[in-house]
């Protein structure tokens, strides 16, 4: 049995159908999951309950950990390490892998290329949390107490309900026919992860059983494109105007004074102001196989789908 936690994110449910490709044996939980695949099967728990998570994993071989918390500091602080405690206890308890879905909220928001050996230089409160629960991780794999791998990933976008700051601000925007919202800065380079290519990832690491103990950069298109110039092309796949407005700091901040939201995303300002640099070369040489959706090809399937539905 493989189950994910938080299955009904858009990894989440992305992973479940990646995982028909290893098993048939699927496990669904979340407070109300849904089947993603006929045979699914669906456990509604609270993963701030240890109890509730200790019967989430039961006869589980290996569990991914793709449950998010709304963007909202106070309560990443408070539930973060409660969650990340729980999970490893289940894990340890029923002798299961533990697959972790992380982000790069802990490293350092400069040019400086990202690699696994980064070490973490959180900005902030998130950071910091992200940071925490993530070394409570390594710390158990290499006591021995859990066996599992961290699976990290950049700035996502993509289709169905995939919630992230490009999404929100450039692809639903440019959809709607309005302008794009760029934070910051539109020149610098971003690295942005397909959030299908993400859930094949992960499910592809945690069916390689020598990926354990490790942390992995999950696999993007290195073809790097500024905010400006990823407007033109998404203007260009869904045929509307390549309009954009820049957001200064300045504004972002006084928004900051009327908008908790705002707040909250204050910590992650400097990311958009300098080139976004990860790197996931390890990733390509261990699975050469593996082949990453381009930009253009992601653009196109969200597009797709939208005309569609």
């Amino acid at each position: 049995m493989q189950t994910v936690l938080g299955s009904t994110g858009q990894i989440g449910t992305e992973l479940a159908r990646a995982l028909r490709a290893h098993t048939d044996a699927v496990r669904l939980v979340s407070r109300n999951p849904k089947p993603v695949s006929p045979g699914d099967q669906c456990v509604a728990a609270d993963l701030l309950d240890p109890e509730q998570t200790l019967h989430a994993v039961q006869g589980s071989s290996t569990v991914y950990l793709t449950a998010g918390l709304p963007m909202d500091t106070r309560r990443w602080v408070e539930q973060w390490p409660v969650l990340m405690a729980n999970v490893i206890a289940a894990c340890a308890a029923h002798d299961a892998t533990l697959v972790f879905f992380d982000n790069t909220y802990m490293y350092p928001q400069t040019a400086t290329p990202q690699t696994e050996a980064t070490p973490f230089a959180p900005n902030g409160p998130q950071g910091l949390i992200r940071a925490r629960i993530a070394q409570a991780l390594l710390d158990a794999m290499a006591a021995g107490r859990v066996r599992g791998l961290i699976a990290r990933a950049p700035e996502f976008y993509g289709p169905g309900a995939t919630q992230s700051v490009t999404n929100a601000l450039v692809v639903d925007k440019l959809w709607a026919k309005t302008p794009a919202q760029i934070l910051v800065r539109d020149d610098t380079l971003r690295t942005l992860i397909y959030t299908p290519d993400a859930s094949r990832a992960l499910a592809l690491l945690g069916n390689t059983p020598d990926t354990c103990g490790q942390t992995w950069h999950l696999p993007c298109d290195d073809n790097r494109l500024s905010y400006r110039d990823l407007v033109a092309l998404a203007a260009d796949v869904f045929g509307v105007p390549a309009a954009h407005q820049v957001r200064a700091r300045w504004q972002l901040r006084l928004a900051g004074l009327f908008s908790q939201t705002a707040r909250d995303l204050a910590e992650l300002l400097p990311r958009y102001g300098a080139d976004n640099l990860f790197v996931s070369d390890r990733f390509k040489a261990r699975f050469p196989e593996f082949q990453v959706t381009p930009l253009r090809a992601g653009l196109e399937a969200i597009r797709d789908e939208r005309r569609a539905a």
